[in-house]
């Protein structure tokens, strides 16, 4: 084994559980959260083999997994909702799915992840307040469609409805934040 390959080795076994926590908390299915470790420690291999080597490795993970899982959401996000199997289980595709910085990458970081969380404060205010009650349900507290529905009454279309025109004015306002972060 060369000094590059025990290099990388103890690298992944050093970073992995804190990355595969990382991207558990922002991906719900353990195979995709897996899928995700497995591209971001390939990606990792292969740049660690070019003669420029990698500074702040730590932080060049954290910022590859954060590229891999806003990939995840984008291919998810392209599927039209009338492919959702179960309007209360995997609604995946109407999340606004967040890639939120890690608190522990450091001062830049805890300071895009304050800038992202005020921001998205103000566009939830924006939002009217049945759009916002939707939203929070279901991103914040967890709620199934199913669940809000029983609970308010409100059909599952119409539910469905309201967090899509919340989700696209919330990535609409928080798009600008994102770029002037470059994220």
């Amino acid at each position: 084994m060369t000094d590059k390959d025990s290099a990388i080795a103890a690298t992944v076994m050093r970073e992995r559980l804190r990355l595969g926590n990382f991207i558990r908390g922002r991906v719900r299915d353990q195979a995709e959260t897996e899928d995700i470790l497995q591209d971001v420690f390939y990606e990792f291999i292969e740049a660690y083999r070019l003669p420029e080597p990698i500074e702040h490795v730590s932080a060049w993970l954290f910022r590859v997994a954060r590229n891999r899982i806003v990939d995840h959401f984008r291919k998810k996000k392209a599927r039209p909702i009338s492919e959702t199997s179960d309007l209360g289980g995997d609604d995946s595709e109407l999340r606004l799915d967040l890639a939120l910085p890690s608190p522990e990458a450091g001062p830049e970081a805890e300071y895009a992840r304050s800038t992202l969380l005020k921001a998205l404060k103000q566009a939830l205010d924006e939002l009217p307040e049945n759009q916002r009650e939707v939203f929070v349900a279901h991103e914040f507290e967890g709620n199934s469609f199913k669940e809000i529905s029983a609970r308010t009454g409100v059909t599952l279309n119409t539910l469905l409805a309201r967090k899509r025109y919340a989700v696209l004015h919330l990535r609409a306002r928080l798009q600008t934040v994102y770029d002037e972060l470059e994220i």
